[in-house]
């Protein structure tokens, strides 16, 4: 089954086909700016775009930066807070004319890690981190998503963390990778403590880098680049569609 996976950052939407067998993309993703502000109207009129950009006509995946329950937009940290209440996968679908299912960014790009990438076949519980804009996680346990853990939103020197540890933050500073993977270090050690997970994943644009920082990572866990590196999010967000139009 092929379906049009999307990923909605701060910086930019971006989406392709997805085989949701396989998680192989069909096509050459397409990337676009996120617009500003960030409205409801305006990024669905953005992954219209996408849509229309592949002639698409069938489900829609859609990973948004936000608490999502039952298509319903409920935070708004990294995006314009007129989203919240919001039914984001009603107003998708209504943009595309194709039918979408809407669900956590973070959550969906763990969901194509534990089913095609670093965390397929592992156990016990485990955790992971997207970073780009913010800090999105995603949290298993024995293979079974809790979705909605938006732990970039716990406190760290009395701010939320990713103000404190996100890529933003070391691009807005310009710290060295070194320096700036010694804070992020400092922030998976409190979620070592909280949860204390079998595995760490690390996800979102950072991953490209991944060897630029992991060896400022102190840790217990082990940890791993994530195999779909900034892809993820659109695979998972198509195999959550698929899933979502099978059970349906």
């Amino acid at each position: 089954m092929q379906v049009l996976g999307v990923d909605v950052g701060g910086s930019g939407v971006k989406g392709f086909p997805v085989e949701t067998d396989t998680g192989v993309p069909q096509m050459e993703r397409l990337r676009i700016p996120t617009p500003e502000p960030a409205t409801p109207q305006a990024v669905a009129e953005a992954i219209g775009q996408i849509a229309r950009s592949f002639q698409w006509s069938g489900p829609i995946g859609c990973g948004f930066p936000a608490v999502v329950r039952d298509g319903i937009v409920r935070t708004a940290a990294n995006i314009d807070s007129t989203w919240i209440g919001t039914d984001a996968a009603h107003l998708i679908s209504e943009t595309t004319g194709c039918p979408a299912v809407v669900l956590n960014d973070a959550d969906a790009a763990g969901l194509a890690e534990m089913r095609f990438g670093a965390g397929r076949g592992a156990g016990g519980v485990v955790l992971m981190v997207t970073v780009g804009t913010g800090l999105g996680t995603a949290l298993f346990t024995h293979g079974r998503l809790v979705p909605n853990s938006e732990l970039g939103h716990v406190f760290l020197h009395d701010m939320k963390a990713e103000h404190y540890a996100s890529d933003a933050v070391r691009k807005r500073l310009d710290l060295p990778w070194e320096e700036w993977g010694s804070r992020f270090s400092e922030y998976l050690r409190h979620l070592e403590n909280l949860f204390w997970p079998d595995l760490i994943i690390i996800g979102g644009g950072a991953s490209k880098r991944f060897e630029k920082f992991s060896g400022s990572l102190v840790l217990r866990t082990p940890v791993a680049p994530a195999a779909l590196l900034n892809n993820a999010g659109m695979i998972g967000a198509a195999v959550a569609a698929a899933e979502a139009g099978r059970s349906g």
